[in-house]
């Protein structure tokens, strides 16, 4: 059912409110957070909202993505314990390992700019690994820069997808592009293209986007993410993230999917961009992958019950997967 102007706008009015009780305006003030940040933790996690609050706190460790397409992760393994470093499995992460002790910088060794790891965070190698990108497939990367889960879905599918790879600014294409080369792959087209202009004569077979967002999800990793993005800002980022995603679910064909994902632990960024799109389109099933470790989605907000496909999402909390914060939802085309 299709969402008028009217239901649309009340939604809005809901969900953008500015408000917070004194508790929220309490641990705003402690933690240093914009209030209405506070006050949707507060109303979505209850009692859980000060564990998040405290997870925020805890800096995230350093984490690396083993390029098995270069070498393998045995080796890998071997060669940085020779160079004194010390690094361990994360069990849902198949290429995924936490630096524990690190004599240099990761990202000055022979082996990084050989390309046999890339610097990468938990959640967002997972969004590549729900995602599922498939052997020759042609897969669209709305915003790929500078490169991370570009150069995954080329690992995964050992180079053999052909990769549009799209992103506006030129510094961070240049970013891209070489973080490719060092990777070692080839099979990639990368388009200077805001993503919402792209025209593509074809419908592609799958669609990540990683959408532009207000990183509320990595404040463990840059304390500024507390207070940068005013309530105003959230609702203009939130309707960036609408018209990508329409974007995305134009392009692929019946059959194809599209995985959305936003570093962000915002209702408004995750739960409620999904359900207004998926008002005006049928023909739109979301697949929520097993054997991940992911919270369920949000099922209403404010007295706005969303769409019953959002259930089929999933998110990421620092406090319970131990992770940035992250949305994410496969969705796939019926028709």
């Amino acid at each position: 059912m299709s969402l008028d102007k009217h239901e649309w706008e009340k939604g809005d009015e809901l969900i953008f409110s500015d408000r917070s009780t004194p508790e929220a305006r309490r641990l705003a003030e402690r933690y240093g957070y914009l209030p209405y940040i506070v006050e949707r933790y507060l109303e979505l996690l209850g009692g859980e909202a000060e564990e998040l609050l405290e997870a925020n706190e805890e800096p995230m460790s350093e984490t690396i993505r083993c390029n098995d397409f270069k070498i393998s992760c045995g080796e890998l393994e071997a060669r940085l314990g020779e160079a004194g470093f010390e690094i361990e499995r994360v069990p849902f992460l198949p290429h995924g390992y936490i630096i524990t002790k690190a004599p240099i910088s990761p990202g000055a060794t022979h082996e990084y700019l050989k390309g046999y790891y890339y610097l990468q965070d938990p959640g967002s190698m997972l969004v590549v690994y729900i995602m599922r990108p498939r052997p020759s497939a042609t897969i669209l990367d709305m915003a790929a820069a500078p490169g991370g889960k570009s150069t995954q879905i080329l690992q995964l599918t050992r180079d053999s997808a052909l990769l549009i790879a799209v992103e506006p600014k030129r510094d961070r294409v240049r970013a891209l592009r070489s973080n490719l080369q060092r990777m070692g792959f080839s099979n990639y087209i990368i388009i200077k293209s805001d993503a919402r202009n792209l025209k593509l004569n074809v419908k592609v077979d799958q669609v990540l986007l990683d959408a532009p967002s207000s990183g509320e999800g990595i404040i463990r990793k840059d304390k500024r993410r507390k207070t940068k993005t005013a309530l105003s800002d959230l609702k203009r980022i939130h309707y960036l993230q609408l018209e990508l995603l329409n974007k995305a679910l134009d392009a692929v064909g019946s059959g194809g999917s599209v995985t959305y994902a936003a570093c962000s632990t915002a209702v408004e960024e995750g739960e409620y961009v999904v359900h207004k799109v998926l008002q005006d389109r049928d023909y739109v099933a979301t697949e929520r992958p097993a054997g991940f470790p992911l919270s369920e989605a949000f099922e209403e907000y404010r007295g706005v019950k969303f769409d019953d496909r959002v259930k089929g999402c999933g998110r990421l909390f620092p406090h319970r997967q131990g992770t940035e914060g992250f949305f994410i939802c496969n969705m796939r085309r019926l028709g």
